[in-house]
């Protein structure tokens, strides 16, 4: 027998000795923005003792203080208590854009805890339901403007039959600016219905004239409207309104065919009978959901709505925390939940929120206009929950998009859905630093805008006496 010992070297020479997850903690918090449409993305680098770094990403259009508040009750902390930890920051979060901090925070613990310990994410809050997420196509946004507002209906309807040929299953239009844009087709305030739609044609101009600065100035002031909630517009559709739109969808399905499910977004900010009229004439149309009719807290209205139409009825993507959509569900007011990752509560908590909609049977779409960063994220928490349908795409006017990531997986799309990776974490080994700094605001060598001014950021936090 040989007594001379194994040479072990050559396996200790691929093992990692750097992650020792008992003793990871967070040093850093850094973050960077990305011009993406509408409103640009913070991209966001959690760095800990032991070299290794998890990347997450707050909504779009969000202030990236919503972050920076988070930095002190998080540095010193080992990323791998991911649940623990969002536990501590869930209460600075709130609807819509307020809990871009929590979220993108929550993102990188889970990368984080994902890198430490070797493992996927999907695989630290469950494993596989399904090996691949399927995608939603959504109609382009270019230059600031959702140009399927703009176009002809068998126009939009070529350029879904173009996805589809992609390989996309699911797809979406849009269809808030067919119900003002044409005098005759909403009635209200006159000053309202004249400024509206002043606003959307000066809109209109400068998105086809290719300016963006006044295109965002365009969009300013249409938002700045819409801030009206649509109990309180006193904005009622026409019958010729109604005509119209029910056009336009019909000649979209002219192009696309019946077979494939088509949901439809953003119809402006009208009270409920209006909503009721308007899913009324969208039944025929098989459709795969309704979007966002109501805001989304007026649950006795939803179950109006709900009770008065045969089209399936969503909504979501401004709600923060699984409890805040159990009123609805309750209610029987909901077909689909329709969560976006990063206002919802990030990763654990949509699952949460999946596992809920399964028990009153909901099913669960996946809002996302973001980058690869939160899609991968997303993908990872719908690759673990069992009653997911779809994820939202909408970059296809961003041909650089999926090159902001560094990582196993390429393409990170391909026939219409998200494979995702087993590579330790979300997958993302690096971002692409020059690929940021040509499409975002910061130009120098360094990306990342410190956060060394919030370290000592503190308050009295406890939420009970």
């Amino acid at each position: 027998m040989d007594s001379k010992q194994p040479d072990y070297s050559e396996t200790l020479n691929r093992v990692s000795t750097n992650s020792k997850p008992s003793e990871l903690r967070i040093t850093d918090i850094k973050i960077c923005k990305v011009d993406l449409p509408p409103w640009g993305s913070h991209l966001v680098k959690f760095e800990t003792n032991q070299g290794i770094s998890g990347f997450g990403e707050m909504r779009d259009g969000a202030s990236a203080t919503y972050l920076k508040m988070l930095k002190s009750r998080l540095v010193g902390e080992n990323p791998c208590d991911a649940d623990r930890l969002f536990r501590k920051i869930k209460q600075f979060g709130g609807p819509s854009r307020q809990s871009a901090g929590v979220c993108a925070a929550e993102l990188a613990l889970w990368d984080l805890a994902g890198k430490a310990y070797g493992v996927p994410v999907y695989q630290l809050i469950g494993g596989r339901f399904r090996d691949e997420v399927r995608l939603y196509g959504d109609i382009h946004i270019e230059d600031g403007r959702f140009t399927g507002r703009l176009m002809d209906p068998k126009d939009v309807g070529a350029v879904l039959k173009g996805y589809m040929d992609q390989g996309f299953t699911v797809l979406k239009i849009l269809s808030v600016e067919l119900l003002t844009a044409k005098e005759g087709n909403c009635g209200g305030p006159l000053d309202w219905v004249e400024r509206l739609r002043a606003a959307e044609e000066r809109g209109r101009k400068v998105a086809l004239a290719g300016d963006r600065a006044a295109t965002a100035k365009a969009n300013a002031e249409l938002y700045d409207f819409n801030k009206i909630a649509h109990p309180f517009t006193n904005m009622h559709i026409t019958e010729q309104g109604l005509d119209e739109l029910e056009a336009y969808v019909e000649q979209v399905r002219s192009v696309i065919g019946y077979k494939v499910p088509l949901a439809i977004d953003h119809f402006g900010h009208f009270p409920l009978p209006d909503m009721v009229k308007i899913a009324r004439r969208m039944e025929r149309f098989n459709l795969a959901w309704l979007e966002d009719l109501l805001p989304w807290y007026l649950t006795d209205q939803y179950k109006v709505l709900k009770q008065s139409t045969t089209a399936p009825i969503a909504t979501g993507e401004d709600m923060y925390l699984a409890e805040s959509f159990e009123p609805l569900l309750a209610a029987g007011a909901l077909d689909l939940v329709h969560p976006d990752i990063l206002t919802s509560g990030g990763i654990l908590e949509t699952k949460r929120l999946g596992d809920l909609a399964a028990k009153y049977g909901a099913s669960m779409a996946v809002h996302m206009c973001e980058s690869p960063i939160a899609s991968t994220a997303a993908a990872h928490m719908a690759t673990a929950t069992e009653n997911f349908f779809a994820l939202e795409y909408d970059a296809f006017d961003s041909p650089w998009w999926e090159d902001l990531i560094i990582g196993p997986a390429r393409p990170l799309v391909q026939n219409g859905f998200i494979r995702v990776s087993d590579a330790p974490g979300l997958g993302i080994e690096a971002l692409n630093e020059d690929l940021i700094r040509e499409h975002g605001p910061i130009k120098e060598k360094n990306i990342w805008v410190s956060t060394d001014d919030w370290n000592g950021e503190s308050s009295l936090d406890r939420i009970w006496s």
